[in-house]
């Protein structure tokens, strides 16, 4: 059964708080100020600038609600963020928090091994992802012939690739920070 893959959303529902200034300048939207919020979008995994509600509060790692309607703590998104400009403190939480969305969003992670695909006739999309080497490519394309991957405890216990969450969220990283060309999984 193929189902369709729905078109990808423009705009982030959630995000993950890195850093906030309860009285602070926006560095993308001239002449915004309040609380400003750094945050990593959950789907899309780019870093944002964020405008918090008058009086709210926040609280590093907190999940919060960026969609278009409803929004309870949020005036509005004002712009995306390169990793150089984001907070010394910002930019020590962010691979907890990577490995976070890694680990609650599992079966979008596990569905993408199942899928990957030859980027070019020399490598391999799983190639890109830390510790899978030639070997355990092999063994994961052999493995998800005979049948799909159902969670990260399924890909481990087949295939011995220990500790995928580290190794994805790894890769994340690569990408935020400009370390590799070619991005899997953040969008730009």
């Amino acid at each position: 059964m193929h189902r369709a893959q729905s078109p990808p959303r423009k705009y982030e529902e959630y995000a993950y708080v890195l850093d906030f200034n309860p009285r602070g300048k926006s560095t993308t939207v001239r002449g915004r100020e309040g609380i400003i919020i750094t945050a990593i979008g959950e789907d899309r995994l780019t870093l944002l600038e964020v405008l918090g509600m008058p009086n709210s509060t926040f609280d590093i790692g907190e999940r919060i609600y960026i969609g278009k309607e409803g929004r309870t703590k949020i005036l509005s998104v004002l712009g995306k963020l390169e990793y150089e400009h984001i907070s010394s403190s910002a930019q020590s939480e962010l691979p907890g928090v990577v490995q976070n969305i890694v680990t609650h969003n599992e079966a979008r992670f596990v569905e993408y091994l199942n899928n990957a695909r030859p980027l070019t006739p020399r490598t391999h999309a799983l190639e890109l992802i830390p510790g899978i080497g030639k070997t355990y490519m092999k063994l994961m394309l052999e493995e998800r012939e005979k049948k799909k991957f159902a969670s990260y405890a399924d890909l481990q216990d087949r295939v011995g690739f220990k500790e995928p969450v580290k190794h994805i969220s790894e890769r994340i990283m690569d990408e935020i920070t400009g370390q590799s060309r070619m991005n899997i999984f953040v969008k730009k």
